[in-house]
C-alpha cells in the first residue's frame, strides 16, 4: 500500500487533495485551482455585464465575494467539475439517470468524489480492490467490495453529495501493483485528529511512552526489588543499630568516685605497699574522699606518673623473659576496664611501652 499516493489534509485544501488522490499524483496545486476559480469568476461577471455595468444585479455581483474560491482554500464544485475537464473527466450525481446503476452496483465503477459541507474526499480502485482517500485519515483505507455500497450509503446518510466519475483515468504505479500483490490491511488507519491526540499523551510521559507503560514498569521495578537480599540485610544492619543506640542510651551515667575506686585497685595491684594503705585510708574516712576539683586530679595524675615509673623500674630489674609482653598486654587491657581518664591512661600505656622495648633489646 506504500506505493498509493495519498495526501493528507493541510488547512482547507481537501479539493486539492481529493483531485490528486483521484489523479494518483501531485496534478494540481492551490495556485491551479485558484486560477480555474478566477477564470469562472471572470465568466459570471462577463454575462452579469451584458445586462449593463451600471445595472444593480452586476453592482450587486462585484460587491459579493467569489462561489468558487475564498482564503481558507475551498473551492466550489464548478471548480472541480472543470480540473476534471482537464483530463477529459466528468462527474455525475449518482442518483442522477445519467448514472443509471451506479448506486446499485457501485463496484462497476472506477472512483467516487464525495462532498459534505466544503470537504471533499475521494474513494477509487487500484488494480481489483476499493480504497478510501480521505486525505482527513492517517492512510488508505482497503474497503472491500461488499462494503463499498454500505459505506457510500452511510455518506449519503451523513449529507455527503456523492458523484460518480466516468472517464479515462490515467495510469498510476499503485494500479499496476496491486493488480498483482493485492493489497492486505490489518488495521484500519486513524483520523489525523485522533492520532494527534494519542501523540500529545504520548509526549506528556516520554517518547512513545504511555501512561498505562509507565505504570506497568513502575509495578515491575517494585516486584523485582521487593525479594532482593540486599534489602534483608539492610533492614537488619539498621535494627541493629537502632538497638546499639537504645542500649547506650539506657546505661547509667559514669559515677566520678567508682572511677577512682577503679584506678585505686589498679595501682594497689601494680604497687601494693604505698596503694594499700591509702585504699585503707580512704576506706576508713569515706567523708575524706578527694573533691573533683582540677587541681586534685593534677595532684592525682603526678602520683599515678610516679607509680609508674617505679613499677616499671622494677620489673626491668627482675624479668626480662618474653612473657613481660604479655603482662604489659594484660595490664593495658586493665587500664581500659579500670576507667581512667584519658591523660592517666596515656601516661601508663607510654610506659608500658617503653618497658616492653627495654625487655626486647
Amino acid at each position: 500500500m506504500d506505493s498509493i499516493f495519498h495526501e493528507k489534509q493541510e488547512g482547507s485544501l481537501c479539493a486539492q487533495h481529493c483531485l490528486n488522490s483521484l489523479l494518483q499524483g501531485s496534478y494540481f496545486s492551490a495556485v491551479d485551482l485558484a486560477s480555474i476559480a478566477q477564470d469562472l469568476d471572470d465568466v459570471e461577471g462577463a454575462h452579469m455585464a451584458e445586462g449593463g455595468v451600471d445595472s444593480v444585479e452586476y453592482l450587486r455581483f462585484q460587491e459579493q465575494p467569489s462561489t468558487n474560491m475564498d482564503d481558507s482554500g475551498f473551492f466550489s464544485v464548478q471548480v472541480i467539475s472543470k480540473a476534471l475537464f482537464v483530463w477529459e473527466l466528468v462527474s455525475i450525481p449518482i442518483g442522477s439517470s445519467e448514472a443509471g446503476i451506479a448506486s446499485v452496483y457501485p463496484e462497476r465503477e472506477c472512483a467516487f468524489i464525495c462532498n459534505f459541507r466544503e470537504h471533499w474526499l475521494t474513494i477509487r480502485k487500484l488494480g481489483n480492490q476499493w480504497f478510501n482517500l480521505n486525505s482527513l485519515l492517517t492512510g488508505p483505507e482497503l474497503i472491500s467490495d461488499t462494503y463499498l455500497s454500505m459505506f457510500l450509503a452511510q455518506l449519503q446518510k451523513e449529507g455527503y453529495s456523492i458523484f460518480v466519475i466516468r472517464g479515462s483515468l490515467p495510469e498510476c504505479e499503485a494500479d499496476q501493483l496491486l493488480r498483482l500483490i493485492p493489497a492486505v490491511q490489518t488495521h484500519p488507519p486513524k483520523l489525523l485528529s485522533d492520532d494527534a491526540q494519542s501523540s500529545n499523551q504520548k509526549a506528556s510521559t516520554g517518547v512513545g511512552v504511555t501512561q498505562d507503560d509507565l505504570q506497568k514498569a513502575l509495578e515491575a521495578s517494585r516486584g523485582l526489588t521487593s525479594g532482593y537480599k540486599g534489602d534483608d540485610e539492610l533492614q537488619a544492619a539498621i535494627q541493629l543499630s537502632l538497638r546499639e543506640n537504645q542500649v547506650s542510651e539506657a546505661s547509667e551515667p559514669v559515677n566520678q568516685d567508682e572511677l577512682r575506686r577503679k584506678r585505686e585497685a589498679f595501682f594497689n595491684r601494680q604497687n601494693p605497699g604505698p596503694t594499700q594503705s591509702s585504699a585503707a585510708s580512704n576506706q576508713s574516712t569515706p567523708s575524706e574522699v578527694p573533691s573533683t576539683s582540677k587541681e586534685e586530679e593534677k595532684r592525682e595524675l603526678s602520683t599515678a606518673k610516679e607509680r609508674v615509673e617505679s613499677n616499671t623500674n622494677n620489673s626491668a630489674k627482675t624479668s626480662t623473659s618474653p612473657s613481660c609482653t604479655v603482662v604489659a598486654e594484660q595490664e593495658t587491657g586493665e587500664l581500659l576496664d579500670s576507667g581512667m581518664t584519658e591523660s592517666a591512661m596515656l601516661e601508663a600505656a607510654i610506659k608500658m611501652s617503653i618497658e616492653s622495648v627495654e625487655q626486647k633489646t
